[in-house]
């Protein structure tokens, strides 16, 4: 799951680079990644939880904080797994536009499923897929951290309960 992350954080720097325009410069601070370490919840009754790790980088001038950790119930390969993760997109807020723009959008198939969906008044969107019991989670949350669940051999309640172990109130009240 690291892999997802290190490339969705890539990918985010790519799009921020580009929207970046010359002659409109941004002053816009992203937090250091030691506010966001916090908010990685500790492991549940049963799981363990690998260290958790966080970067602020400099990516062609935009600036980027992520924070990730990884989470195993057994030692099993097949053991279900969570992974969690939030970045600060404080850099593009035009970003956090574009990205819910496409949420908009409920989809019901036998292979799973996409939602829209809105909690405590943030939008949100999730996604299952069946096979595998693979599901997602992304909550933009202070209109500028993207907050991302991800489980792996769960059912798809899983997700919000995963949540509720994020604090969302004093995650937005992070500056």
């Amino acid at each position: 799951m690291k892999t997802v992350v290190v490339f969705f954080v890539f990918f985010l720097a790519v799009v921020c680079a580009r929207s970046v325009r010359a002659e409109e410069p941004q002053h816009f601070e992203v937090v250091d990644f030691s506010k966001l370490m916090p908010f990685l919840p500790e492991a549940p009754a049963g799981w363990t939880a690998d260290k958790p790790d966080g970067t602020t980088d400099d990516v062609s001038g935009v600036k980027i904080t992520s924070v990730h950790r990884d989470y195993k119930k057994g030692a099993a390969d097949n053991a279900p797994t969570t992974s969690i993760s939030i970045l600060d997109s404080a850099a593009n807020p035009d970003y956090v536009t574009s990205t819910t723009a496409a949420w908009n959008m409920n989809v019901s198939t036998p292979e799973g499923y996409t939602k829209a969906l809105t909690i405590e008044g943030m939008p949100g969107f999730e996604t299952f897929e069946n096979e595998g019991k693979v599901g997602t989670l992304w909550l933009v949350v202070a209109k500028r951290y993207i907050l991302q669940i991800e489980t792996r051999d769960q059912d798809p309640k899983d997700l919000q309960e995963w949540l509720k172990r994020v604090d969302l109130k004093k995650l937005t009240e992070v500056k």
